[in-house]
């Protein structure tokens, strides 16, 4: 594959990767920078890229992978010298809706408190949640992304759709 080829996928499949990249870290500055890392790694694997086989697949992949690893460090740093705690993440809002109406704020309110409560799932229901639902992944896809058996994706999803009603229940959320 060439660099012509990498601009392609990257004109293609660029906002979907940045929306995962997003919801997955639960910050702007830290998703644009997974983001810039998940091309910049698929430049140096673009041998490995196939534009027939699904190539957003392959670069969500890329960037789970980077950001396990970057979880990883960052928790081996903070057990050698810890940092404050700072627990105020400023979501953005990907759909962008319309806050002229008390429904629209009621709206974003509860996306605001579903993205929150979707950052503190373990990771095995968070990433087939980010996957399905901000990526519009298929299970099928998700299941070859994260190598697991298509029937264990259903199940995390479904899992992970009830531990987020539960906690909006909990919050008084009603109708869901």
């Amino acid at each position: 594959m060439e660099l012509e080829d990498i601009e392609k996928i990257i004109a293609e499949y660029g906002n979907v990767v940045y929306k995962f990249c997003i919801k997955l870290t639960q910050n702007k500055e830290d998703g644009e920078d997974l983001y810039q890392q998940t091309f910049l790694k698929a430049i140096e694997l673009k041998h490995k890229i196939d534009k027939n086989n699904n190539p957003r697949s392959f670069l969500v992949s890329v960037s789970i992978k980077i950001w396990k690893n970057t979880v990883r460090k960052n928790n081996r740093k903070k057990l050698i010298a810890p940092s404050m705690n700072i627990d105020d993440y400023e979501l953005i809002d990907i759909k962008g809706t319309s806050l002229n109406t008390e429904q629209g704020i009621l709206k974003k309110e509860t996306e605001r408190e579903v993205n929150l409560i979707v950052g503190k799932l373990e990771d095995k229901f968070k990433l087939p949640i980010i996957m399905h639902y901000t990526v519009e992944m298929s299970l099928d896809e998700i299941a070859k992304s994260l190598k697991i058996p298509k029937g264990t994706v259903k199940s995390r999803l479904h899992k992970g759709r009830q531990i987020i009603k539960k906690e909006l229940e909990d919050m008084g959320y009603e109708g869901l």
